[in-house]
C-alpha cells in the first residue's frame, strides 16, 4: 500500500514502515471495526481553487447578504488579528488558546447581532463559493456503502455545515456532526449559540463531551482521522479502547514553515492537495478483505 501511496505527488509520510503495520491491521480487522473523525472546513472541503481562498463556515455567513457591510468590516478585522496567532508555527498551543476564545466569542456575538433568520441559510450557502474536495462523492458513498461512521467534528457553525453536505447530496444517516450550533428563537431568528464553545484548539474538551456518541461506537476501535491542523489531532481522545489510528493531514498552506511539525504529528501529509484521492484510496485498501 505504501507504493501505492508514493505514487500521489502530495503525499509525504514520516514513517513508512508504522503506516504499513496500522493499514494491515485495520484491513485484517475489517470494516466494522473502522470509523472515520475528520475535520469539516480546508478538510472536507476545498482550502482553494484558482488560487482563490475558498470560504470556511464561518466565511459563508461573513460574505452574504445575511451581514450587514458593518459587520463585515469587523468580522474582516477580527480575522487580520487572529488567524495569523492561529496559523504562527512560533507560538505554543495554550498561548493561542485564549486568543481563538476571544476570536470565535466576539464573531458568534456579530452574528447574533445581525438577527439572521434560519430559512435564510441554504440560500447563503447556494449562493457561496464552498467546496467539498474533489472525490467527496466517492468518499461519502463508500463509507455509507460500508456502514462506517462518519463523525465531522467542526469548531466552525454545525448549522452552516450540514446546509454544506445536504446541498452536496452526501448528508446520510451514517453522517453525524459535532460543532458549534445556531440556537433560533420561535421566529426562526438567531438568538444565540448553544452549548459549549468549539474553537481550532479545544477539540479533545469536545471529544470528551461527547462521550456518549463513542459509546455507541465501543466496537469501532480503529480509526482513520482526518485534519489540517494540530488542534484537529485530538478530535479522537473520546474513543474506548483504540487499537489503532491513522492520522491523515492536509498541509494546505505555510509548507515550509509547517511541514516538519506536520511529519512528526501526523502520519500522513498531504501538501496542497485539493483532492479525496489519497483517504480513498486507503479507505478502499482496508475495506477490501481479498
Amino acid at each position: 500500500m505504501i507504493l501505492a501511496l508514493s505514487k500521489f505527488s502530495s503525499v509525504r509520510i514520516g514513517d513508512p514502515e508504522k503506516v504499513d503495520r496500522i493499514l494491515n491491521a485495520m484491513r485484517k480487522a475489517g470494516p466494522n471495526t473502522v470509523q472515520v473523525i475528520s475535520d469539516f472546513d480546508m478538510t472536507l472541503t476545498r482550502f482553494a481553487l484558482n488560487g482563490k481562498r475558498c470560504p470556511t463556515c464561518h466565511n459563508i455567513l461573513d460574505n452574504s447578504k445575511l451581514i450587514s457591510e458593518e459587520c463585515k468590516e469587523k468580522l474582516k478585522d477580527l480575522l487580520s488579528t487572529y488567524y495569523p496567532i492561529e496559523i504562527d508555527s512560533t507560538r505554543l498551543v495554550e498561548d493561542k488558546i485564549p486568543f481563538m476564545v476571544e476570536w470565535w466569542t466576539k464573531a458568534h456575538n456579530l452574528l447574533v447581532q445581525q438577527k439572521i433568520k434560519k430559512d435564510l441559510l441554504a440560500t447563503a450557502v447556494k449562493e457561496s463559493d464552498a467546496m467539498l474536495r474533489d472525490g467527496y462523492q466517492g468518499l461519502f458513498d463508500h463509507l455509507k456503502e460500508q456502514n462506517i461512521p462518519l463523525l465531522v467534528f467542526s469548531a466552525g457553525i454545525g448549522d452552516v455545515l450540514e446546509e454544506v453536505i445536504r446541498q452536496a447530496g452526501v448528508f446520510y444517516p451514517n453522517v453525524k456532526v459535532i460543532s458549534n450550533y445556531m440556537d433560533f428563537d420561535e421566529t426562526g431568528t438567531l438568538q444565540a449559540f448553544k452549548g459549549e464553545l468549539i474553537h481550532t484548539y479545544n477539540k479533545r474538551e469536545g471529544a470528551l463531551l461527547n462521550t456518549g456518541h463513542f459509546e455507541e461506537l465501543n466496537d469501532r476501535h480503529n480509526v482513520v482521522l482526518m485534519g489540517d491542523s494540530m488542534g484537529d489531532l485530538t478530535m479522537a481522545d473520546g474513543v474506548q479502547n483504540m487499537d489503532n489510528i491513522l492520522k491523515i493531514g492536509y498541509l494546505n498552506d505555510k509548507v515550509d514553515a509547517w511541514m516538519e511539525t506536520y511529519l512528526n504529528s501526523y502520519d500522513i501529509v498531504l501538501v496542497k492537495d485539493e483532492t479525496m484521492e489519497v483517504p480513498n484510496a486507503i479507505l478502499h485498501y482496508i475495506t477490501d478483505s481479498k
